[in-house]
């Protein structure tokens, strides 16, 4: 009997057999490489472009500036083994360890990205899952089986075919498409707060607008993406439409409310504002409520359309200025140009009193008990309350008072009692 290795030579296999293992070796060889470059990669320019997008994007690069050194080690090893697949036709045995590390360095950026974009942590990985299945099965040559299984899995209604692998595509699309959204509309903000040439108000409105566009455009192109045919819908869509008009009425009038208010500039992110019982400084303005912090850390959600229908008090609309008003009494046997000097003094040496507009003092009655003054005073944060400022004015004229001998009056009652018979 001939030896097996002269038998499988004189059939032409232990040629080919050793050809598709110096194949998986190199095959093997340039996986590790691009692994080790892709680690290189990330030590080397990771700082750099985390700190360079973190810079550019402020507070907008939050959770994503954290994975950049990660994005761009699997990124890059991703991208040298995408190289590696298309560059020749492998054979199945060097093909899967290729597959293997394309996969699972494609998933790896996968889940950086979307964990960095504040996606939960359960669709990160589910979506990173189904990219290492689709990746590692193409490379082995066994994804058609796949997709037609998944397509079987499924139920007719009408033309249209609802299958499983119409579910995948649906929520691989959309996760992307939000994500995209996402990061697009981070890069929109931070551009348009760094511009110069737009106050607050404006900045805000333009973002807004921004993220309406961005959302409007990554729908339409996830329509025709997944091939959705909305004349089939028309109908339907008309109807359901009108349902929603009467339903989100109100959404929509605050919305369209809350885009009003940022373009006439009428109420402001930092304004002080009275609505009702609500006393506060807008915080800021939502797409349906416009959030109003009180002094004493409250936060009160006002509907945008409260504000166009209702009156509002905006103590910051054309000027920061506010006068403040003082009520104090003095005895009418005191020297009333004394007191008068000292309640100005106790005015203007309060800090959060304005030099200009200057303090003044004003004689408004007579009263029952003593003569009665009104302390105007003049601030620029009325943010940062007006009870205080009051508190203050009033402590250092109650010792002013004191060391000057002005009496404060208090009421006095006489009763008369008759003993008649």
């Amino acid at each position: 009997m001939k030896p097996l290795a002269t038998w499988l030579q004189a059939q032409g296999l232990a040629t080919v057999s050793q050809t598709m293992l110096i194949e998986a070796a190199v095959a093997g060889s340039l996986v590790i490489a691009a692994l080790v470059l892709g680690v290189v990669a990330g030590r080397m320019l990771g700082p750099v472009a985390e700190r360079e997008w973190k810079r550019r994007l402020g507070n907008n690069a939050e959770g994503l500036g954290d994975r950049v050194q990660r994005i761009i080690r699997h990124g890059t090893a991703a991208l040298l083994l995408a190289i590696l697949a298309n560059v020749t036709d492998w054979a199945p045995l060097a093909g899967a360890p290729i597959g293997l590390a394309l996969g699972a360095a494609t998933g790896m950026t996968c889940v950086a990205l979307l964990r960095g974009l504040g996606l939960p942590r359960w669709i990160s990985w589910a979506v990173a899952a189904i990219l290492f299945v689709a990746i590692f099965s193409h490379a082995v040559g066994g994804l058609a089986p796949i997709t037609g299984t998944l397509e079987k899995i499924g139920f007719d209604i009408g033309a249209r075919r609802f299958s499983l692998l119409s579910a995948v595509t649906i929520v691989v699309t959309a996760t992307a498409l939000f994500a995209g959204v996402r990061l697009i509309n981070r890069v929109i903000a931070q551009w348009v707060s760094s511009s110069r040439g737009m106050d607050a108000t404006q900045k805000l409105l333009a973002q807004k607008l921004a993220a309406i566009a961005v959302v409007a455009v990554a729908f339409f192109f996830g329509i025709d993406l997944l091939g959705i045919d909305l004349t089939a819908f028309a109908v339907f869509s008309g109807a359901f439409g009108l349902a929603v008009g009467f339903g989100l009425q109100k959404t929509i009038g605050n919305l369209i409310a809350g885009i009003i208010l940022l373009m006439d500039r009428s109420i402001k992110p930092g304004d002080v504002i009275v609505v009702g019982e609500s006393f506060g400084w807008v915080n800021r303005i939502g797409i349906r409520a416009v959030s109003v912090l009180t002094r004493d850390g409250k936060e009160h959600l006002i509907p945008n359309e409260n504000l166009m229908t209702n009156e509002v008090e905006n103590w910051s609309y054309t000027d920061r200025n506010v006068r403040v008003r003082i009520p104090v009494t003095v005895g009418y046997g005191c020297d009333l140009k004394l007191a008068q000097d000292l309640m100005l003094r106790a005015a203007t040496e309060s800090p959060r009193v304005l030099n200009s507009p200057k303090s003044n003092v004003w004689l408004t009655g007579f009263g029952e008990s003593g003569v009665e003054h009104d302390i105007l005073a003049w601030i620029s944060d009325p943010e940062s309350g007006v009870g205080n400022v009051r508190s203050d004015v009033l402590n250092r004229l109650w010792w002013l008072f004191k060391e000057h001998g002005i009496q404060i009056p208090f009421p006095h009652r006489q009763i008369h009692i008759s003993n008649d018979s």
